[in-house]
């Protein structure tokens, strides 16, 4: 029923799965190795058609200079950890109590409550995008960090609500049982006897959603404009100019702006992988 583990496969098979692994692994990097490539390559290159070739020099201190020293990208980075991190509070903070109200009380419409979290992860974001704008506007938060932040709060909420309130109800209850016996107040309760059970659980969606919001590009283009409020994934389109694109610092601003959430994740590692397979045995 279940595949056969690769040490118990045959011999043959094990040299060909080592064969391809490294191919695939190749394959699937070759999109970001292009990227590091471009990011070396002098302007002429790209001016000459020289796109997949070796680079005629080796520009990377003069491409990465531009970059930091000669536009507004160490302006985009900070509205993008200025947006990034009070969402990622923000939406765990509440994802934590709602979680903890769906998985441990029982009353009526919980599960349809529970429905409706849920729900709105299905709905196309795409088709929310005039709405959203609008709303923005008319609340004057289009153009501000602070609109993009209680827009992302709003909408990861429910996917944080799933995860948190998932993982709540794994955990022993009778615990909770026994703090109410000894007459602990629900707050205390939450705070002192889920909260520590949770922190695996925490670290592991502040990984996911702070890896969320900075790559997000569709709504930081859709909801900001302009090097005052924008995060570094729209940023890096202010390397088009009219008539030509910039490839090689948009590819540089490309790279700057992957460390984060690349950093964040080995960073928190061993943390997130405990959070995802708590529970997975027994």
């Amino acid at each position: 029923m279940f595949p056969t583990p690769i040490e118990k496969s045959s011999r043959q098979w094990q040299i060909t799965y080592q064969a391809i692994l490294p191919l695939a692994l190749i394959l699937w990097l070759l999109p970001l190795i292009a990227v590091m490539i471009f990011s070396i390559k002098p302007d002429a290159d790209f001016t000459n058609g020289n796109y997949w070739g070796m680079p005629s020099s080796f520009n990377l201190f003069e491409n990465y200079g531009k970059v930091f020293f000669e536009s507004d990208m160490p302006r985009y980075l900070l509205n993008s950890l200025v947006i990034t991190i009070p969402t990622v509070i923000g939406t765990v903070a509440l994802s934590c109590m709602t979680g903890f109200a769906l998985g441990v009380y029982k009353f009526k419409g919980n599960l349809l409550i529970f429905f409706m979290f849920i729900a709105g992860n299905f709905v196309p974001f795409q088709i929310l995008m005039v709405p959203v704008r609008d709303f923005t506007i008319d609340l004057n938060l289009y153009d501000t960090k602070t609109g993009l932040i209680l827009f992302h709060i709003a909408f990861q909420t429910g996917f944080c609500t799933l995860f948190m309130r998932n993982f709540i109800r794994a955990l022993p209850y009778p615990l909770i049982e026994a703090a109410r016996v000894e007459g602990v107040a629900e707050w205390r309760i939450f705070w002192f006897v889920v909260m520590p059970l949770m922190k695996p659980a925490i670290a592991a969606l502040a990984v996911l959603i702070f890896t969320f919001i900075w790559n997000d590009f569709f709504w930081a283009i859709v909801l900001t404009q302009g090097p005052d409020s924008q995060p570094v994934t729209a940023g890096i389109t202010s390397f088009n100019s009219e008539y030509r694109a910039a490839y090689h610092l948009m590819s540089a601003g490309s790279i700057v702006a992957a460390l984060p959430p690349v950093a964040m994740f080995f960073l928190m590692q061993k943390h997130f992988i405990a959070g995802l397979t708590l529970g997975a045995v027994k």
